[in-house]
């Protein structure tokens, strides 16, 4: 198999360095989940560029040295007319920059970047942070588009210039199963965590408070979560939820605002929306909870875990590479509200098994998923994808 793309060492920006592009749907995203992966790039002597939708991030993202271009992008659009045009905006950008190496943020960019990089030279790596609401749920339009994705997934991300990232071995099959080769699926572990940054905090005060962080969907499994906490409040128990995260009106297992709103009355459950610095969650919270039907690997999970908070979680892929079972978390099977209700109120009347638990979550963070292996890791993937020399890692996890 070939990777080496043309123009690695020069290129029409001008730059003697291999370009990257980061493609990503939202510039708040980039600066959550790719941040670490691109500074380790750039070390490393990458020219990196950021292709996103701009919110409100421009300046962060060029106060880290890269090279922004804002899209006209309409994220979790389908209209055939939005789709042929941001196809067309990023194959001018690959044409004008003639980048070494692209890499697809997520499962829409995978396609909308593959799409656009048809005929050119540039390698790209698609990578999926989890299978996206096509996959993981279980509605009718879902297993719609499921049977529509298939085949466009195999045919665009197992073209011989392409790569595949996933982050747990569950994802890593599915794509074999899809017939992407496997000597083309890498796995990393997530994006990191800032270790030196996010450390052990200790717990607040009573009354024990369960803390959810995501985006406000039913695959997220906040539904169930507030049936759980129900249950709670019925038993007499004094337990608070937390809740932080939005609404995702572009992905349809979204709940609607008027749901919000009624479960924003409920006593003993706060809504925080989108909080500017997650301390502020876990210093208020002694226990993670995510009842998710399917992750890549949640990095909620990762950073309470380096806060040292013990974790409630599903069974499911993405969930249990982080929040394993009697070492750091309590797991329960998908959609089952009592079971969660049971596993949230064990913690919250054993303050030992927090502590233990916390102890254990923190060296798996600090052992596994630091910010620091997750960019060298990355960055080996670039160089063996482009062909370039450099000396061997010990004990990463390239192409595993």
């Amino acid at each position: 198999m070939h990777w080496t793309a043309e123009n690695t060492t020069s290129n029409r920006s001008g730059s003697v360095r291999p370009i990257l592009i980061y493609l990503v749907t939202e510039d708040w995203y980039f600066l959550s989940h790719r941040l670490p992966m691109a500074l380790a790039a750039k070390r490393a002597g990458y020219d990196v560029h950021v292709a996103t939708r701009v919110n409100k991030d421009a300046a962060a993202i060029r106060d880290y040295g890269f090279t922004l271009h804002p899209l006209a992008w309409r994220r979790g659009s389908f209209n055939p007319i939005d789709l042929i045009s941001i196809v067309r905006e990023v194959r001018r950008l690959y044409k004008d920059l003639a980048p070494s190496l692209v890499h697809h943020v997520a499962l829409q960019p995978a396609l909308i970047g593959s799409l656009a990089a048809v005929g050119l030279p540039a390698v790209r790596i698609n990578a999926l942070a989890g299978l996206g609401y096509g996959f993981t749920s279980g509605t009718l339009k879902a297993r719609f588009l499921r049977l529509v994705l298939a085949p466009i997934v195999r045919f665009l991300l197992g073209h011989a210039r392409s790569a595949v990232l996933v982050q747990n071995p569950d994802d890593r099959a599915v794509m074999e199963a899809l017939g992407i080769s496997s000597e083309r699926i890498f796995l990393v572990p997530g994006s990191g965590v800032d270790v030196d940054r996010l450390t052990p905090l200790p717990e607040p005060a009573a009354p024990v408070t369960a803390a959810f962080v995501g985006r406000l969907l039913a695959d997220k499994g906040l539904g169930v979560l507030m049936a759980a906490h129900d249950l709670l409040v019925k038993r007499g128990e004094d337990i608070r939820l937390l809740v932080a995260g939005e609404r995702d009106p572009a992905n349809p297992a979204s709940f609607s605002e008027s749901q919000i709103e009624r479960w924003c009355r409920r006593p003993g459950v706060e809504f925080l929306g989108q909080v500017a610095d997650i301390r502020d969650v876990w210093s208020r919270a002694h226990t993670a909870v995510l009842p998710s039907r399917r992750e890549g690997l949640p990095k909620s999970l990762l950073e309470a875990a380096a806060f040292g908070r013990p974790i409630v979680a599903t069974d499911v892929p993405g969930c249990r590479e982080i929040a394993r079972e009697n070492v750091n978390a309590l797991l329960v099977p998908v959609d089952d509200a009592a079971a969660l209700a049971e596993a949230i109120a064990r913690l919250a009347h054993d303050a030992e098994l927090r502590r233990r638990f916390a102890r254990q979550g923190r060296a798996i963070v600090e052992r596994e998923f630091s910010s620091e292996r997750v960019g060298t890791e990355m960055v080996a993937i670039y160089d063996r994808l482009l062909g370039h020399k450099r000396p061997p890692l010990p004990d990463a996890a390239v192409g595993r």
